[in-house]
C-alpha cells in the first residue's frame, strides 16, 4: 500500500482507517515501471508516479502526465479518442484517482483488442 507516497507493508491482517484526506494506492493497483509497456499503461504509470509524489514535487509530475497523455491520445485511434479525452480532462481537473480509474479502463480495453 502506497500513502501520500510512503510504501506500507503488512506483516498481518489488518484494519486500516484513515482520518484525514490522503493519497493511496492498494497493492494490485500499484505498476512497476517495467511494466508500463503499452501506451495506456505508460499513461497509468505516470499518473500514478504523479498521484503518489510528494507534494512540492506533484505539480511537476501532473504536467508532465498531462503531456504525455496528451501526446498519446492524438495518437490513439480515432474510435478510442474518447476515452483519451476523458482520461485528460481528470488530469486537467487534478482528479488523480479518477484519472488512475479511467487509465485502467483504457488497460482492459488494450488487452481486450489485443486478444
Amino acid at each position: 500500500m502506497i500513502v501520500n507516497g510512503a510504501v506500507i507493508r503488512f506483516k498481518t491482517r489488518t484494519r486500516l482507517e484513515l482520518s484525514t484526506q490522503a493519497r493511496f494506492l492498494f497493492g494490485r493497483q500499484i505498476m512497476r515501471a517495467e511494466d508500463a509497456t503499452t501506451p495506456a499503461r505508460q499513461a497509468y504509470y505516470a499518473l500514478q508516479q504523479a498521484y503518489i509524489a510528494p507534494e512540492a514535487g506533484r505539480a511537476a509530475a501532473m504536467a508532465s502526465a498531462r503531456g504525455l497523455v496528451a501526446g498519446l491520445r492524438d495518437a490513439a485511434p480515432e474510435a478510442a479518442r474518447r476515452v483519451w479525452e476523458a482520461l485528460l480532462d481528470a488530469v486537467g481537473e487534478d482528479a488523480g484517482f479518477k484519472a488512475l480509474k479511467l487509465a485502467r479502463e483504457l488497460i482492459r480495453a488494450e488487452a481486450f483488442a489485443n486478444v
